[in-house]
């Protein structure tokens, strides 16, 4: 079989996020996406005990689209969500027929080489990088190229949404319109998450 996956903290999932999902979709003949939401991301700071609510609200957002999938793979593995052992994890699981094409922006990929076990990890994916800023560095990524990163660059105009942007509308009580799915909305308003 052939996966592609989309690993994220999501904290929380936004619009943005599924815009790069449908356009994979809908231009790169790949048939389902594998949403991983981080149990506990090495490389960001966030509060352990909403964990299970950044699983939920993934869940809310994706459930109305067939070629979106979730998996809590991290959260059966415990511990802190380092990508290499989920993607060991993913081939062990899986009869994978070709390298897990793995979706990821630009700002992240830059950064790849500080990544847990990267020179292993690189030889598992290829990446499938979409813009998180203005101005991407071409130069940074051609050099990732020469060292091993298999990729495509994914030509989305960018979209200056953030999980950060929307915890501050939040945090200011103000409105998330167009930024996060409904049912998202709902439950963040529900839950009271992302007030403090």
């Amino acid at each position: 079989m052939e996966l592609c996956v989309f690993q994220g903290t999501f904290n929380p999932i936004h619009n943005a996020h599924l815009r790069v999902a449908e356009y994979v979709t809908n231009n790169l003949g790949i048939d389902k996406i594998m949403f991983i939401p981080a149990y506990i991301p090495p490389h960001k700071e966030c509060v352990s005990s909403m964990s299970l609510d950044r699983l939920n609200m993934v869940r809310l957002a994706v459930e109305s689209y067939d070629k979106f999938e979730v998996s809590d793979i991290e959260f059966k593995l415990g511990g802190k969500s380092y990508t290499y052992l989920t993607i060991c994890e993913l081939y062990k699981k899986f009869d994978i027929t070709d390298k897990i094409k793995f979706i990821i922006g630009t700002d992240a990929f830059k950064k790849i080489e500080t990544w847990y076990e990267t020179d292993k990890l690189k030889t598992k994916l290829h990446f499938l990088v979409f813009p998180r800023e203005n101005d991407v560095d071409f130069d940074k990524l051609e050099e990732l190229r020469t060292k091993g990163y298999e990729f495509d660059y994914i030509p989305l105009e960018f979209k200056d949404v953030s999980s950060t942007q929307i915890r501050d509308c939040i945090h200011n009580g103000r409105g998330l319109e167009n930024l996060v799915p409904k049912k998202v909305e709902e439950y963040i308003r529900k839950n009271g998450l992302y007030k403090d």
